[in-house]
């Protein structure tokens, strides 16, 4: 039986929902690349929750996972399908770009825009996630909160069954209770079935049951690869003080990559290019501003 490693995930590779081998991409051929060498085995059915700071390189995998993005040289598979070459059917990317296209900011009717992507072919879908996501049919686009146009989003992209769910940040926008109300929905498609979810976010209040694996990324790779979840034992100094053992897992790692960046910063590693300088020499905005101070 062909079988694929990931971390603690030993997994028959024909129950893989994500198989990902030797993926290096930069977004420009001279930068330094976003991800480098990675590997990712999820199995189907899976919840996976992507911890990283800013820049760890999470919204490029998901981007390269949806198809978004080209890449030469690497393997990304998707229930066994080339996401290139061979792209799988019923994946679907929900990322926070989608709310600052201007066509979505339109004066068009909510229930005209559902219908317009084909709400009316799955009507039982769409009004079970207008009631979790509390949506009304008669808002007009241009005139509702970034948070409703968010919900908007979410009840567009989910109602049309999905196998893989690649979420980034998407929640970033809604209240506690619209987002806990999600995230059982979520769950519940995944229990009942078996469709995948890796969501990247920075808000960990309120999600310590729903995942199923956490996993850690730094400078475009895996720092911790894909873990099951709850951990037996939290790392030494990831003591639950914040009321979350998942909020203080992240917040330990968030904690090790910041301070893993200053001692490359210190080696030469990494240039110092964020917080305070040493023998800083006033920029010419600076000079220009102390010359022409108009605010005394």
């Amino acid at each position: 039986m062909a079988s694929a490693t990931s971390g603690s995930l030993l997994v028959d590779a024909n129950e893989l929902a994500i198989a990902v081998s030797s993926l290096t991409y930069s977004h420009v051929t001279t930068s330094v690349p976003s991800l480098v060498d990675l590997y990712l085995h999820l199995p189907r059915g899976s919840r996976t929750i992507l911890i990283g700071a800013n820049g760890a390189g999470k919204s490029t995998l998901l981007q390269i996972l949806a198809g978004k993005r080209l890449v030469s040289g690497s393997d990304v598979r998707v229930f066994g399908r080339d996401v290139f070459r061979d792209s799988p059917p019923l994946v679907t990317f929900l990322g926070t770009e989608w709310a600052m296209n201007p066509v979505v900011r339109s004066d068009i009717v909510v229930s005209n825009f559902l219908d317009s992507v084909g709400g009316w072919r799955h009507k039982e879908r769409r009004d079970k996630l207008l009631d979790i996501l509390d949506v009304d049919l008669d808002w007009h686009m241009h005139a509702i909160s970034d948070g409703e146009r968010r919900r908007v989003q979410l009840c567009m992209g989910l109602m049309i069954p999905w196998d893989l769910l690649l979420l980034d940040e998407v929640t970033v926008d809604l209240d506690v209770l619209v987002r806990s109300d999600l995230l059982d929905f979520l769950k519940e498609e995944s229990v009942s079935r078996g469709a995948t979810v890796l969501y990247a976010t920075h808000i960990f209040d309120g999600l310590s049951a729903f995942p199923t694996h956490v996993t850690h990324m730094r400078s475009g790779a895996f720092v911790s690869p894909p873990t099951a979840w709850p951990l037996a034992e939290l790392p030494a100094g990831a003591e639950s003080t914040a009321g979350s053992q998942l909020h203080s897992l992240a917040l330990h790692w968030l904690k090790e990559d910041r301070e893993q960046r200053k001692k490359d910063e210190v080696a030469g590693i990494l240039p110092v290019t964020r917080g305070r300088r040493a023998n800083d020499v006033p920029t010419d905005s600076e000079t220009f501003y102390r010359k022409y101070d108009y605010g005394h």
